[in-house]
């Protein structure tokens, strides 16, 4: 956690805990963060796996990278140390998502291992899940669905990962999906089994 550049603040802590919002929710609370290429399909699915939580009952929300730029990171750019900045404070946003019980899904490039293992030690154990939308560059890059690559390739976008910027995969990433061998219903299907073997999906 980040030390705070104020003075006299003190943690206040609630009267409700983690296992009284599980029983109440009915599952626990937990970051699934997907990390993958531009057009690798994180943000499809995290929404197709939201859709398919929320009709379990669950209490699920997605963190979107571009949406989030949109308001809380809107001032923040694309160099390594504002991806840096961009990806704490969504971590520190996810936290507070899962210590309010929720399912919280985040669909963020987040090129760099070491923002991902800060983020990871924001959690309680179990509480972050790496997941590796392994989609590879050719694949992505034929999807090109917002012509990013195809700027990229022309110079015209400065930074972009994959082609001018690194992108450092997921060495032991608690799952691995690839969307480029998979359609998303299949792989969203892998996601929420994969929470319900590993008993995310119980109150208890």
């Amino acid at each position: 956690m980040t030390k705070p550049k104020g003075t006299n603040l003190t943690w206040h802590s609630g009267e409700v805990d983690a296992a009284a919002r599980a029983k109440a929710h009915g599952h626990q609370g937990v970051v699934l963060w997907l990390t993958g290429l531009s057009g690798s399909g994180k943000s499809t699915l995290s929404h197709r796996v939201e859709r398919r939580l929320i009709e379990r009952g669950c209490f699920a929300y997605v963190l979107d990278g571009d949406n989030v730029r949109h308001g809380l990171n809107a001032d923040l750019g694309f160099a390594p140390e504002e991806r840096k900045e961009n990806i704490r404070r969504v971590g520190e946003v996810a936290r507070l998502f899962a210590d309010a019980g929720a399912i919280v899904l985040t669909a963020f490039i987040s090129p760099y291992r070491a923002d991902r293992q800060r983020v990871r030690e924001l959690l309680a154990p179990r509480q972050f899940v790496e997941v590796h939308v392994a989609a590879d560059l050719a694949t992505c890059e034929a999807r090109d669905p917002k012509g990013l690559y195809a700027k990229a390739r022309k110079g015209e976008i400065p930074q972009f990962t994959g082609i001018s910027a690194p992108y450092e995969a997921p060495e032991s990433p608690e799952l691995r999906v690839d969307t480029g061998a998979e359609n998303v219903d299949a792989s969203a299907q892998r996601v929420v089994d994969w929470l319900e073997a590993e008993g995310y999906l119980s109150g208890g």
